[in-house]
């Protein structure tokens, strides 16, 4: 699910660079260079979450930061070139909810924008829903069971997570770096032909005919994508 992004940093190249991540991933993304436009933005906009550099002219991050603390329960992510364990926990205790320490990857960013929004949705109540449809295929999460056209099929678990994935957004287009972030996490060194192996294992499964895909789509130089109808044939 997108969401309203605020990023305040600075550095026009690295704040250009986490723009096209997040952007990537669906999310409205607004860029600020200084803390005190930070402060402004974030009571006009009122963003779902806040990329937050600590070292920014006008007004200091910590101090964005504790001030923000006072006016909202935002998830705010800490962007640090201070490693010290002070330092760290200083961010913390002003209310951050988690912080990164410069150089940084931004895979790993946007896997903890990810966290974090899902930690605040279900803080506000927004649970995910326990059974999925898209077309012919229902996963009830719940209970691990997946169905095509009221068939059974059994998955692995890996196998699941990879649809559950792509099923949370039908139509949408994953490339495999990111159904490896949502599925392995960005601590694995897991290689992008893992992610086609599963996909060909979960046609073996899903489909009538694995040659000719109808639910689980190739989308040549991009990505899979799950069709919530029928769609055009791929392999």
């Amino acid at each position: 699910m997108s969401a309203r992004i605020l990023v305040a940093e600075d550095d026009e190249k690295q704040a250009r660079l986490v723009r096209i991540y997040l952007e990537r991933e669906g999310n409205a993304v607004q860029v600020v260079g200084d803390g005190r436009a930070a402060l402004e933005k974030a009571r006009s906009v009122k963003p779902d979450l806040i990329v937050l550099d600590v070292m920014l002219p006008l007004v200091d991050g910590l101090d964005v930061c504790r001030i923000l603390r006072t006016e909202s329960d935002v998830p705010i992510l800490l962007l640090t070139a201070r490693t010290t364990e002070e330092d760290m926990l200083l961010g913390l205790d002003l209310g951050a909810d988690d912080y990164l320490t410069k150089p940084y990857s931004p895979r790993e960013l946007t896997a903890r924008v990810r966290a974090l929004l899902r930690r605040s949705r279900k803080a506000a109540g927004a649970a995910e829903p326990a059974v999925l449809r898209v077309g012919a295929v229902v996963l009830d999460t719940a209970r691990f069971e997946v169905r095509v056209a009221g068939r059974p099929v059994a998955l692995t678990a890996k196998e699941f997570a990879v649809l559950e994935a792509l099923a949370r957004e039908p139509g949408r287009v994953f490339t495999r770096a990111q159904i490896i972030e949502r599925v392995f996490g960005f601590d694995h060194g897991v290689q992008e032909r893992t992610v086609d192996a599963h996909v060909m294992n979960l046609r073996r499964k899903l489909e009538a005919d694995p040659g000719h895909p109808r639910h689980l789509e190739t989308v040549y130089g991009r990505g899979y994508r799950l069709n919530d109808g029928p769609g055009p044939t791929s392999s």
